[in-house]
């Protein structure tokens, strides 16, 4: 057995399965909420990334004790084109 294959086979009843889809269902519902406020959450969290990036320009990132280098602008990371911050959940993902 790898670590990659987390499958046991196992009987369920039918009770269990009930159970089992019930969780799900909820689980999916409370995913989309979190998604939704994280999808909402997104301007203001480019804002609080250009902040990070200003007080890494004008104060410095801390090195050892109090000595502080400042990071040029060429040296921060630049958003790839196209690409926004996003949810993962793991078990949501039916084709992995």
């Amino acid at each position: 057995m790898t670590f990659k294959n987390l499958h046991i086979d196992h009987e369920l009843s039918e009770e269990a399965k009930a159970w089992l889809q019930q969780e799900i269902e909820e689980q999916e519902e409370r995913f989309a909420v979190i998604e939704k406020q994280m999808n909402d959450l997104a301007p203001t969290r480019e804002k609080w990334y250009q902040e990070f990036f200003d007080r890494l320009r004008t104060n410095g990132f801390n090195v050892d004790g109090d000595e502080k280098v400042r990071i040029s602008s060429s040296e921060l990371p630049v958003k790839p084109e196209g690409r926004k911050d996003q949810v993962v959940w793991k078990y949501g993902v039916e084709n992995d």
